[in-house]
């Protein structure tokens, strides 16, 4: 995920990295090659004068922005709620090490739970971005666990089974008592929720027939742009069909990216980021 200082207006019309240039420059070299050769035959194709003008584009623009807009829509409200969803994880994790810190005893026992909880961030998103489960685990697990959440096909639901077992063997020795129990129940009952919710998103993609529509729409748009200006604007033709179809194309391969939030592209969600500051969030 891009971080950094929006900046200067004129800086920003040059941009390469966050602009998708790189992704979509064959369709956009494709589209300039039609176009040119389109102006360069005058609009005929095999001998055949193709008739058309502006107003048929204008239509059917509207019709093609109002279904490109509600597939970013679609994506980008996936992609916020994975965000909320690990706000929770981060938000539930720092309740759960301040309460064993303040409320249960012995002193080494808390670091393990606390490092437990690491874990859980560290093998959800593991689970989520299909790495080896038990990827950056060591130190924060018990080995036997580490060995469990290896061949597990839900890692991250055993590790919070362990922490559940962790508050079970406190309550018995009367190291936690009862309410602070249930508290730290039912934020681990958070955390499962918040699992549970991202494994939804990963595990359910829009519909197919949306990309099909809309990577077909947006290709023969363009493609048959340049014989309805090629007769009013001549030679810009190929410059105006270049920025409309980098419009589409772009906002195309943006709704794709987002789509999967948990993956590695550009403008997924930063997860080794995240990871991170719950792991220095909590050792703090």
């Amino acid at each position: 995920m891009i971080l950094r200082p929006r900046p200067h207006w004129a800086r920003l019309l040059f941009v390469r990295r966050g602009s998708l240039v790189q992704r979509i420059l064959s369709q956009q070299l494709f589209i300039f090659a039609l176009s040119c050769a389109v102006v360069l035959l005058h609009g005929q194709l095999f001998h055949w004068k193709v008739t058309l003008t502006a107003t048929p584009f204008s239509l059917m623009g509207v019709a093609f922005a109002i279904f490109l807009g509600f597939r970013i829509n679609a994506s980008y409200d996936r992609y916020w709620e994975a965000r909320k969803l690990w706000g929770t994880v981060l938000v539930e994790a720092r309740n759960l090490a301040r309460q064993a810190l303040n409320l249960a005893t012995p002193r080494e026992s808390q670091r393990t739970f606390v490092l437990g909880l690491v874990g859980f961030a560290t093998a959800m998103r593991n689970q989520l971005r299909g790495q080896p489960r038990d990827t950056d685990l060591a130190g924060l697990l018990p080995p036997e666990l580490i060995e469990r959440v290896g061949t597990a096909r839900f890692g991250p639901a055993l590790i919070l089974l362990w922490l559940g077992e962790w508050l079970r063997e406190r309550r018995a020795a009367d190291e936690l008592d009862a309410i602070t129990a249930q508290q730290m129940e039912q934020s681990l009952n958070e955390l499962s929720n918040a699992l549970g919710g991202c494994e939804r998103i990963a595990g359910t993609p829009l519909p197919f027939t949306y990309s099909v529509i809309l990577h077909r729409s947006a290709y023969f748009y363009c493609m048959l742009l340049p014989f309805g200006l090629v007769d009013s604007i001549g030679s810009m033709t190929p410059l105006i069909v270049c920025f409309v179809s980098y419009t589409f194309f772009a906002l195309e391969a943006l709704s794709d990216e987002i789509d999967d939030p948990f993956g590695t592209m550009a403008n997924d969600l930063a997860l080794d980021a995240l990871v991170a500051g719950i792991d220095a969030s909590l050792r703090e």
